[in-house]
Protein backbone atom coordinates (compact mmCIF):
# COMPACT_ATOMS: atom_id res chain seq x y z
CA UNK A 1 0.00 0.00 0.00
CA UNK A 2 3.05 2.41 0.91
CA UNK A 3 4.52 1.81 -2.09
CA UNK A 4 1.46 2.55 -4.58
CA UNK A 5 0.50 5.65 -2.47
CA UNK A 6 4.60 6.22 -3.42
CA UNK A 7 4.25 6.36 -6.59
CA UNK A 8 1.11 8.26 -7.43
CA UNK A 9 3.08 10.62 -5.28
CA UNK A 10 6.05 10.66 -7.74
CA UNK A 11 3.49 10.74 -10.52
CA UNK A 12 1.68 13.72 -9.35
CA UNK A 13 4.89 15.56 -8.44
CA UNK A 14 6.21 15.04 -12.00
CA UNK A 15 3.12 15.98 -13.70
CA UNK A 16 3.10 18.74 -11.46
CA UNK A 17 6.78 19.68 -12.59
CA UNK A 18 5.93 19.19 -16.60
CA UNK A 19 2.54 21.71 -15.85
CA UNK A 20 5.54 24.45 -14.41
CA UNK A 21 7.89 23.79 -16.74
CA UNK A 22 5.05 24.50 -19.91
CA UNK A 23 4.18 27.32 -18.35
CA UNK A 24 7.48 28.79 -17.85
CA UNK A 25 8.50 28.14 -20.82
CA UNK A 26 4.97 29.58 -22.71
CA UNK A 27 5.68 32.78 -20.43
CA UNK A 28 9.55 33.16 -21.91
CA UNK A 29 7.89 32.38 -25.53
CA UNK A 30 5.42 35.06 -24.48
CA UNK A 31 7.83 37.60 -23.67
CA UNK A 32 10.37 36.58 -26.25
CA UNK A 33 7.29 37.18 -29.13
CA UNK A 34 7.11 40.63 -26.61
CA UNK A 35 10.43 41.91 -27.28
CA UNK A 36 11.03 40.97 -30.41
CA UNK A 37 7.89 42.58 -32.02
CA UNK A 38 8.57 45.78 -29.72
CA UNK A 39 12.27 46.03 -31.50
CA UNK A 40 10.90 45.03 -34.60
CA UNK A 41 7.98 48.26 -33.75
CA UNK A 42 10.99 50.61 -33.06
CA UNK A 43 12.83 49.41 -35.88
CA UNK A 44 10.51 50.40 -37.96
CA UNK A 45 8.77 53.56 -36.47
CA UNK A 46 13.01 54.83 -37.16
CA UNK A 47 12.68 53.68 -40.85
CA UNK A 48 9.97 55.17 -41.39
CA UNK A 49 11.05 58.45 -40.02
CA UNK A 50 14.15 58.76 -41.51
CA UNK A 51 12.71 57.83 -45.02
CA UNK A 52 9.83 60.97 -44.88
CA UNK A 53 12.59 62.82 -43.86
CA UNK A 54 14.82 62.36 -46.80
CA UNK A 55 12.06 61.69 -49.27
CA UNK A 56 10.31 64.78 -47.90
CA UNK A 57 13.82 66.77 -48.36
CA UNK A 58 14.33 65.42 -51.68
CA UNK A 59 10.77 66.01 -52.77
CA UNK A 60 10.92 69.42 -51.97
CA UNK A 61 14.42 70.28 -53.12
CA UNK A 62 15.07 68.40 -56.20
CA UNK A 63 12.17 70.18 -58.44
CA UNK A 64 14.63 73.63 -57.35
CA UNK A 65 17.69 72.26 -58.51
CA UNK A 66 19.48 72.90 -61.99
CA UNK A 67 22.96 73.05 -63.30
CA UNK A 68 22.97 76.87 -63.62
CA UNK A 69 21.92 76.37 -59.52
CA UNK A 70 25.32 74.45 -58.99
CA UNK A 71 27.81 75.97 -61.06
CA UNK A 72 26.89 79.51 -60.76
CA UNK A 73 27.38 82.48 -57.68
CA UNK A 74 24.29 84.79 -56.68
CA UNK A 75 24.30 88.16 -58.43
CA UNK A 76 21.95 90.74 -58.45
CA UNK A 77 22.90 92.21 -61.43
CA UNK A 78 22.78 89.39 -63.71
CA UNK A 79 19.75 88.29 -61.97
CA UNK A 80 21.37 84.36 -61.25
CA UNK A 81 20.72 82.37 -58.18
CA UNK A 82 23.75 80.13 -57.64
CA UNK A 83 25.43 78.05 -54.68
CA UNK A 84 28.29 77.27 -55.72
CA UNK A 85 30.41 79.53 -53.60
CA UNK A 86 28.57 77.55 -50.64
CA UNK A 87 29.64 74.29 -52.14
CA UNK A 88 33.07 75.36 -52.32
CA UNK A 89 33.64 77.01 -48.69
CA UNK A 90 31.92 73.75 -47.01
CA UNK A 91 34.39 71.61 -48.75
CA UNK A 92 37.36 73.78 -48.11
CA UNK A 93 36.19 74.20 -44.34
CA UNK A 94 35.73 69.89 -44.20
CA UNK A 95 39.50 69.92 -45.69
CA UNK A 96 41.10 72.67 -43.66
CA UNK A 97 39.64 70.84 -39.99
CA UNK A 98 40.84 67.62 -41.01
CA UNK A 99 44.04 68.71 -41.75
CA UNK A 100 43.66 69.91 -38.57
CA UNK A 101 42.03 67.73 -36.15
CA UNK A 102 42.61 64.57 -37.61
CA UNK A 103 46.64 64.02 -37.16
CA UNK A 104 45.94 65.84 -33.71
CA UNK A 105 43.59 63.60 -32.77
CA UNK A 106 45.14 60.00 -33.70
CA UNK A 107 48.66 60.77 -32.24
CA UNK A 108 47.13 61.89 -29.52
CA UNK A 109 44.91 58.49 -29.15
CA UNK A 110 48.12 56.55 -29.76
CA UNK A 111 49.86 58.19 -27.19
CA UNK A 112 47.67 57.67 -24.59
CA UNK A 113 47.00 53.87 -26.00
CA UNK A 114 50.91 53.06 -26.67
CA UNK A 115 53.10 55.48 -24.89
CA UNK A 116 51.40 56.94 -21.66
CA UNK A 117 52.70 55.66 -18.14
CA UNK A 118 50.61 57.12 -15.88
CA UNK A 119 46.94 55.66 -15.69
CA UNK A 120 44.83 58.38 -13.56
CA UNK A 121 46.47 60.67 -15.93
CA UNK A 122 45.21 58.84 -19.05
CA UNK A 123 41.68 58.58 -17.15
CA UNK A 124 41.30 61.83 -16.22
CA UNK A 125 42.19 62.89 -20.35
CA UNK A 126 39.77 60.01 -21.54
CA UNK A 127 36.74 61.65 -18.67
CA UNK A 128 37.55 65.03 -20.38
CA UNK A 129 37.57 64.04 -23.79
CA UNK A 130 34.04 62.56 -23.31
CA UNK A 131 32.60 65.81 -21.52
CA UNK A 132 33.90 67.92 -24.40
CA UNK A 133 32.38 65.72 -26.68
CA UNK A 134 28.73 66.44 -25.64
CA UNK A 135 29.32 69.88 -24.78
CA UNK A 136 26.55 72.02 -26.82
CA UNK A 137 28.46 73.65 -30.43
CA UNK A 138 27.48 77.15 -29.51
CA UNK A 139 30.16 77.18 -26.29
CA UNK A 140 32.40 76.48 -29.38
CA UNK A 141 31.15 79.50 -31.09
CA UNK A 142 32.10 81.35 -28.53
CA UNK A 143 34.97 80.24 -27.54
CA UNK A 144 36.55 80.13 -31.32
CA UNK A 145 34.94 84.02 -31.60
CA UNK A 146 36.67 85.45 -28.83
CA UNK A 147 40.09 82.95 -29.52
CA UNK A 148 40.25 83.32 -33.02
CA UNK A 149 38.42 86.00 -34.29
CA UNK A 150 39.46 88.89 -31.86
CA UNK A 151 42.28 87.23 -29.68
CA UNK A 152 44.48 86.15 -33.09
CA UNK A 153 43.35 89.32 -35.62
CA UNK A 154 41.87 86.08 -38.10
CA UNK A 155 38.02 88.10 -37.95
CA UNK A 156 35.48 85.89 -39.64
CA UNK A 157 36.95 83.73 -41.99
CA UNK A 158 37.01 79.52 -43.13
CA UNK A 159 40.59 79.62 -41.30
CA UNK A 160 39.35 80.72 -37.82
CA UNK A 161 36.16 78.35 -38.64
CA UNK A 162 38.12 75.50 -39.47
CA UNK A 163 40.20 75.72 -35.97
CA UNK A 164 37.04 76.24 -33.97
CA UNK A 165 35.41 73.10 -35.41
CA UNK A 166 39.06 71.04 -35.12
CA UNK A 167 38.44 72.25 -31.54
CA UNK A 168 34.95 70.49 -31.59
CA UNK A 169 35.37 67.53 -33.64
CA UNK A 170 39.03 66.50 -31.37
CA UNK A 171 37.65 64.83 -28.70
CA UNK A 172 34.94 62.30 -30.80
CA UNK A 173 38.64 61.47 -33.02
CA UNK A 174 40.61 60.89 -29.76
CA UNK A 175 37.64 58.61 -28.45
CA UNK A 176 37.36 56.63 -31.68
CA UNK A 177 40.46 56.00 -31.95
CA UNK A 178 41.48 55.19 -28.47
CA UNK A 179 38.90 52.58 -28.52
CA UNK A 180 39.81 51.31 -32.07
CA UNK A 181 43.43 50.92 -30.70
CA UNK A 182 42.27 49.02 -27.79
CA UNK A 183 40.83 46.43 -29.46
CA UNK A 184 43.85 45.74 -31.35
CA UNK A 185 45.01 42.37 -29.80
CA UNK A 186 48.03 42.38 -27.60
CA UNK A 187 49.69 39.42 -29.32
CA UNK A 188 50.01 41.36 -32.66
CA UNK A 189 52.22 43.83 -30.43
CA UNK A 190 54.47 41.33 -28.80
CA UNK A 191 54.45 39.29 -31.84
CA UNK A 192 56.13 42.09 -33.87
CA UNK A 193 58.29 43.30 -30.99
CA UNK A 194 59.31 39.59 -30.92
CA UNK A 195 60.59 40.04 -34.42
CA UNK A 196 62.38 42.82 -33.92
CA UNK A 197 60.47 45.32 -34.49
CA UNK A 198 61.00 48.79 -32.45
CA UNK A 199 57.97 50.40 -30.84
CA UNK A 200 57.19 53.37 -33.50
CA UNK A 201 57.65 50.68 -36.19
CA UNK A 202 55.22 48.21 -34.79
CA UNK A 203 52.66 51.17 -34.27
CA UNK A 204 52.44 52.24 -37.61
CA UNK A 205 53.00 48.46 -39.42
CA UNK A 206 50.90 46.55 -37.05
CA UNK A 207 48.40 48.42 -34.81
CA UNK A 208 47.19 51.10 -37.19
CA UNK A 209 46.42 49.59 -40.03
CA UNK A 210 44.71 47.04 -37.84
CA UNK A 211 42.37 50.23 -36.24
CA UNK A 212 42.06 51.69 -39.48
CA UNK A 213 38.45 51.17 -38.91
CA UNK A 214 37.68 53.21 -35.62
CA UNK A 215 40.13 55.82 -37.36
CA UNK A 216 37.94 55.72 -40.44
CA UNK A 217 34.90 55.92 -38.09
CA UNK A 218 35.93 59.09 -36.48
CA UNK A 219 36.60 60.87 -39.66
CA UNK A 220 33.19 59.97 -40.32
CA UNK A 221 31.70 61.09 -37.32
CA UNK A 222 34.17 64.40 -38.06
CA UNK A 223 32.63 65.35 -41.16
CA UNK A 224 28.81 64.60 -40.85
CA UNK A 225 29.32 67.49 -37.40
CA UNK A 226 31.70 69.69 -39.58
CA UNK A 227 28.88 70.15 -42.97
CA UNK A 228 26.33 70.03 -40.37
CA UNK A 229 27.76 72.76 -38.34
CA UNK A 230 25.86 75.90 -38.06
CA UNK A 231 26.32 77.80 -34.34
CA UNK A 232 30.37 77.77 -34.95
CA UNK A 233 30.44 78.87 -38.64
CA UNK A 234 27.73 81.66 -37.93
CA UNK A 235 29.90 83.18 -35.19
CA UNK A 236 33.07 82.73 -36.83
CA UNK A 237 32.96 82.35 -41.04
CA UNK A 238 30.56 84.74 -41.65
CA UNK A 239 27.79 85.15 -44.06
CA UNK A 240 29.83 86.10 -47.63
CA UNK A 241 28.58 84.35 -50.57
CA UNK A 242 31.32 85.40 -52.69
CA UNK A 243 33.20 82.63 -55.03
CA UNK A 244 36.71 82.97 -53.92
CA UNK A 245 40.05 80.77 -54.43
CA UNK A 246 41.35 78.58 -51.85
CA UNK A 247 43.75 81.13 -50.03
CA UNK A 248 41.37 84.06 -50.18
CA UNK A 249 38.43 81.95 -48.50
CA UNK A 250 40.65 81.33 -45.68
CA UNK A 251 41.00 84.75 -45.35
CA UNK A 252 37.79 86.33 -46.30
CA UNK A 253 34.03 85.93 -44.83
CA UNK A 254 32.60 82.76 -46.55
CA UNK A 255 29.61 81.50 -45.73
CA UNK A 256 29.09 77.26 -45.86
CA UNK A 257 25.69 75.46 -47.21
CA UNK A 258 24.27 75.38 -43.34
CA UNK A 259 25.11 79.18 -43.18
CA UNK A 260 23.23 79.57 -46.77
CA UNK A 261 20.47 77.85 -45.82
CA UNK A 262 20.11 79.71 -42.63
CA UNK A 263 20.62 83.01 -44.76
CA UNK A 264 17.75 81.97 -47.40
CA UNK A 265 15.30 80.57 -45.10
CA UNK A 266 15.28 82.89 -42.25
CA UNK A 267 16.53 86.17 -43.42
CA UNK A 268 15.05 85.74 -47.35
CA UNK A 269 12.48 83.45 -46.41
CA UNK A 270 12.95 81.52 -49.75
CA UNK A 271 12.43 77.88 -48.56
CA UNK A 272 11.94 76.52 -52.13
CA UNK A 273 16.40 77.36 -51.86
CA UNK A 274 16.39 75.97 -48.83
CA UNK A 275 15.26 72.73 -49.44
CA UNK A 276 17.74 73.16 -52.15
CA UNK A 277 20.41 73.59 -50.45
CA UNK A 278 19.13 71.31 -47.63
CA UNK A 279 19.24 68.45 -50.38
CA UNK A 280 22.88 69.41 -51.63
CA UNK A 281 24.12 68.94 -48.23
CA UNK A 282 22.75 65.78 -47.64
CA UNK A 283 23.77 64.24 -51.12
CA UNK A 284 27.24 65.73 -50.28
CA UNK A 285 27.71 64.79 -46.72
CA UNK A 286 26.46 60.75 -48.15
CA UNK A 287 29.27 61.49 -50.80
CA UNK A 288 31.81 62.61 -48.71
CA UNK A 289 31.19 59.54 -45.82
CA UNK A 290 31.17 57.01 -48.57
CA UNK A 291 34.73 58.11 -49.76
CA UNK A 292 35.95 57.59 -46.52
CA UNK A 293 34.77 54.40 -45.90
CA UNK A 294 36.30 53.26 -49.74
CA UNK A 295 39.34 55.27 -48.34
CA UNK A 296 39.29 52.75 -45.04
CA UNK A 297 38.83 49.61 -46.84
CA UNK A 298 42.08 50.54 -49.40
CA UNK A 299 43.90 51.48 -46.59
CA UNK A 300 42.88 48.41 -44.29
CA UNK A 301 44.03 45.89 -47.70
CA UNK A 302 47.34 47.69 -48.44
Amino acid sequence: MESVNYVAANKAAALEGEQTARAVCLRRRVYDRGMRGLLWLSAGITCALLVFLMGYILWRGIPQLSWQFLTSAESVLKGTLGILPAICNTLYVVCVTLCIALPLGVGAAVYLTEYATNHKLVSAIEFAAETLSGIPSILYALVGYLAFCKTLGLGYSLLAASLALAMMNLPTIIRTTQESLKTVPQSYREGALGLGSGKWHMIRTVVLPSSIDGIVTGCILAVGRIVGESAALLYTAGFGLVLNGFVKALHASSATLTVALYVYANERGETAVAFSIATILMLLTLLINLSAAFLGRKLKKN
